[in-house]
């Protein structure tokens, strides 16, 4: 199940950065600038930006932190000099790779990126080489409650332009286009519905199993790398990552 192993990634690098608060900030400061500056400081009609302040949140960034963020989008010139870069490539035994950057300076990133993928057994690809595995989609995750009434959870996500849903083991997966992404969460929210995670990003198109544990570990430390790199974002793979993997 593509969208079990999503939810799970996702949990499992929570829990890595919850002891990476400061760092976590400045990403999603950086974030939130950048997001404002491109598309508008209103929330409800920049999508990105609602994505990014609701991340903010989720890690519990003051709200003075993400002012001061839209105060620079606002009026800072220099926060024009981020750009955004999509590095693409492989992992251990074939493992398709998406890395979003937002950087200053490229000639930085991306030997950093680069140096990332070959210290943990993969390499790092040219433009294209893995994006045609993924698909640009929202994803909208509701956990699974006594609570939640799955029919009309469904039929509601459908009728607000919802693409897909899908029951997991513990939660909803709901997939949308980029575009109806901001009113597929907001109409679930306006009804009741408590969304647990909310996000545009790139889902793989399939998954794939790592059997060697020795892939596993540099698989997972290539992802830690990463993450942990002042100018990535987000990393997206299709590694069926295990529950239990640490």
């Amino acid at each position: 199940m593509a969208g079990h192993s999503k939810w799970n990634n996702i949990k499992h690098k929570k829990g890595k950065e919850d002891a990476k608060k400061a760092k976590i900030f400045a990403k999603m400061s950086r974030y939130i600038t950048v997001a404002a500056r491109t598309g508008g400081l209103d929330p409800e009609f920049n999508p990105e930006l609602k994505v990014a302040i609701d991340k903010a949140k989720s890690e519990n960034m003051p709200n003075d932190n993400i002012e001061r963020a839209l105060k620079k989008a606002a009026g800072d010139q220099d926060a024009a000099d981020f750009e955004e870069i999509l590095y693409e490539g492989y992992g251990p035994s074939g493992v398709a790779v998406m890395v979003t950057a937002l950087t200053d300076n490229r000639n930085r990133t991306a030997p950093d990126v680069r140096h990332a993928f070959d210290k943990h057994g993969g390499n790092l690809g040219t433009s294209g080489c893995v994006s045609f595995m993924f698909d640009r989609l929202g994803t909208i995750i509701v956990e699974k409650s006594d609570q939640v009434d799955e029919d009309e959870l469904s039929l509601l996500a459908i009728d607000l332009g919802a693409e897909d849903i899908e029951l997991l083991d513990e939660v909803y997966e709901i997939t949308t286009s980029p575009e109806s992404f901001l009113a597929v969460k907001n109409g679930l929210e306006e009804n009741g519905f408590q969304v647990a995670m909310g996000e545009i990003g790139y889902m793989p198109q399939n998954y794939i199993d790592l059997d060697d544990d020795d892939d596993k570990k540099k698989m997972s430390k290539l992802i830690d790398m990463l993450e942990d790199h002042d100018d990535v974002q987000e990393v997206f793979h299709n590694w069926n990552m295990p529950e239990d993997w640490e």
